[in-house]
């Protein structure tokens, strides 16, 4: 009986020390969720604003082109993926269902007949692939949090280049971005967004022709604005998603270290539970045995001196 009863306060002791891990996890994630959401209110207003702009000068100036307009931009079949994923773990399902919607945009990609090249933001993405064989064409992992503007503005830059290049191997149909879109503390859905072609939306579902834009007159002309509005509509909009993947997370963890400190919890008052029937059960033995002895003791007829 001893032994079960070191062993249950062994557990006991052990979910403890995991309950305030699991409650420190908590009330960091929990206190970095402000700042985090401060970010995505900060960037969604100029990320809205440059899609407008761009849908303004396409509805009234039908002259405009752009290779990233153009419905059909099959050249190499080669379709860039980028999946945002995590550094660390216990945050729930957040990575897992990121990769998840990302190899289900994967499989349908390729049974269109297309390839898709995969670019990911996170260690867990990374490892993901990486452990099955399958390493994504660039990987970035340990980005800071202050530094996500400086990583949007390197990824957009990349996607620049491959999406406009004129070699067969390096160029890029289209791309598709895999994260999350934060909506408040408890609710985070993984959002799938095509950015090239562009769809003029501010999340991937509204055409540029289902609203009337204010008409503008474009100085030197519609053409050169419409040249720089591009390149910042990508990077405003890779950025934005980064902002809001990272506050998805936080809120994800949150919500499962809320859990783990719950079930924690349950583990120590079940083992509490048990410990005492164990103690209990000694202490019931042993009153047996000294009542057993005594009786003994009677029956053999000896007096005590």
């Amino acid at each position: 009986m001893g032994a079960q009863q070191r062993e249950y306060k062994k557990r006991i002791g052990s979910a403890k020390g995991m309950k305030k891990i699991f409650q420190a996890q908590e009330m960091i994630a929990a206190a970095r969720i402000s700042k985090a959401h401060a970010r995505v209110q900060a960037t969604t207003p100029y990320a809205k604003a440059i899609t407008d702009a761009i849908a303004s000068v396409v509805q009234h100036a039908e002259e405009t082109n752009h290779p990233f307009l153009e419905a059909d931009r099959t050249f190499s079949n080669r379709v860039g993926v980028l999946l945002i994923t995590s550094d660390r773990g216990m945050a729930g399902s957040y990575s897992p269902s990121a990769i998840r919607e990302a190899e289900h945009l994967t499989n349908k990609l390729r049974e269109e007949g297309k390839k898709p090249v995969l670019y990911v933001v996170g260690r867990k993405g990374d490892s993901y692939y990486r452990f099955r064989n399958r390493p994504a064409e660039k990987s970035w992992i340990g980005v800071k949090e202050e530094d996500l503007p400086k990583l949007g503005r390197e990824i957009s830059a990349l996607f620049r280049e491959a999406l406009l290049a004129e070699e067969v191997e390096e160029h890029l149909d289209e791309l598709y971005v895999v994260g999350h879109r934060f909506t408040n503390r408890f609710r985070q859905d993984v959002n799938v967004v095509r950015l090239v072609p562009l769809q003029l939306s501010a999340d991937g579902a509204e055409s540029r022709l289902t609203r009337q834009y204010p008409l503008y007159e474009y100085t030197p002309s519609a053409d050169e604005v419409f040249e720089q509005l591009v390149p910042r509509y990508v990077e405003s909009r890779i950025i934005n998603i980064l902002l809001q993947s990272i506050a998805s997370e936080h809120a994800s963890r949150q919500k499962a270290m809320k859990t783990a400190t719950d079930n924690a919890e349950t583990q120590i008052q079940k083992f509490t539970r048990l410990a005492n029937s164990a103690r209990q059960a000694e202490i019931t033995q042993e009153i047996t045995e000294i009542v057993g002895g005594a009786d003994a003791l009677n029956a053999s007829g000896r007096k005590e001196r």
